[in-house]
């Protein structure tokens, strides 16, 4: 072998990467708190990226279309029809869900009597076995009692302490996340206003420390992932729209009440892949529960209608098409990133994956090309 300065450089990596993961396969303890200590500190940067990348989409509308002819203030006056446009959605469905709250919470305080009375009324039927309890509780000795009394009270002091505790906590973690919020958000309006030049200065970087065929590769992969991520949270937006649209007719047809407030919580919760909502559904039925168990009742069987249409026509077609993932690999990304993240994974998990199987794809071709494979022997017979 010829020792040069390349293959020096190329043993040296080795050695150095075999070196790391011995410290780190030593160490788990301490990688996981350095993760989480640097997840700490970038997380106002991480979030305003995030919420940039939501707000872009309106915006770049706006700029294209509402704005086109404007060269003055154009940015600016896109980024704040934007930020107006996601501040009124929100505004406009806690106008509607509200008031409905706020009737459902007077309707449970009228049934309240009714279901103290019927309360009551349980209790007298439990008289008869009241004396069973008293001979049952006389044959407790006194040492039984002081030593459960002092147990009770231990607790109640321990509880004490930790509410306590967990109050200050909860006051410095509500400071902290505001906190978090405001700089995030400054970031991402810096973000909105110069990208641009953000993305000028990101391909010098990638031309600068890469060959020109990776940083023309990293760049290909970079405009698929936006287009991916942007298309995915356009659909998921219609998508919603419609579901919550459908529940507002079907429930106003069947004349169900509540069925603006519903549909509006719907269509909130149904931003969450495939599960968000059964959410909506679970508090939807409470609220009509209220009022009559049994159109709660025909409430869930309309949901669970509804849900089928949605969950086999509409959301693998809207969003499935939107990202160019086909419908089964959506449920499997919703399903995975589930599992592995929650609710952050359902919603990441579906572009990535279609941004993994649009390379693949080409990555399929390009071997079958390089292979020279007829056609006819993978095409349907």
């Amino acid at each position: 072998m010829e020792w040069n300065k390349q293959t020096l450089r190329g043993w040296l990596t080795v050695v150095c990467t075999g070196v790391v993961l011995f410290c780190v396969l030593q160490n788990p303890a301490t990688l996981v708190s350095a993760v989480r200590a640097l997840l700490g500190i970038f997380t106002p940067f991480l979030l305003g990226g995030a919420i940039a990348f939501v707000l872009n989409v309106p915006m770049r509308a706006i700029e294209t279309r509402l704005l086109r002819g404007k060269t003055r203030g154009r940015r600016a006056g896109a980024l704040i029809l934007a930020l107006a446009a996601v501040v009124g959605v929100l505004a406009l469905a806690v106008y509607v869900i509200a008031p409905g709250i706020g009737e459902a919470a007077a309707s449970i305080g009228d049934q309240l009597p009714y279901a103290m009375e019927r309360l009551w009324q349980q209790v007298t039927v439990l008289e008869q076995y009241l004396p069973l309890l008293a001979e049952t509780l006389g044959q407790w000795e006194l040492s039984d009692w002081t030593s459960l009394a002092q147990k009770a009270a231990e607790l109640l002091q321990g509880w004490g302490g930790s509410l306590v505790t967990s109050g200050g906590g909860l006051i410095g973690g509500v400071v902290s996340g505001v906190s978090t919020f405001i700089i995030a958000l400054i970031f991402s309006f810096y973000l909105l206003m110069q990208k641009e030049r953000l993305a000028r200065q990101g391909r010098q970087v990638l031309y600068a420390l890469l060959p020109e065929r990776k940083a023309d590769r990293a760049l290909d992969i970079l405009r698929l992932a936006n287009r991916t991520f942007s298309s995915f949270l356009s659909g998921q937006c219609l998508e919603a729209c419609i579901l919550g649209t459908l529940f507002v007719v079907a429930m106003s047809l069947f004349r169900l009440p509540y069925a603006l407030l519903v549909g509006v919580l719907i269509a909130l919760t149904a931003l969450i892949p495939i599960v968000g909502a059964f959410i909506g559904c679970i508090v939807g039925a409470l609220l009509i529960a209220v009022t009559s168990p049994v159109k709660a009742l025909v409430f869930v069987v309309l949901f669970l209608v509804l849900q089928q249409v949605e969950g086999n026509l509409i959301y693998p077609h809207v969003v499935g098409n939107s990202v160019g993932l086909p419908s089964i690999w959506v449920l499997a990304a919703v399903t995975v990133g589930g599992k592995l993240m929650g609710v952050i994974g359902m919603l990441v998990f579906i572009p990535l994956c279609s941004v993994l199987y649009a390379l693949f794809r080409d990555y399929v071709k390009i071997r079958l090309a390089e292979k020279r494979v007829p056609e006819e022997k993978w095409r349907d017979p």
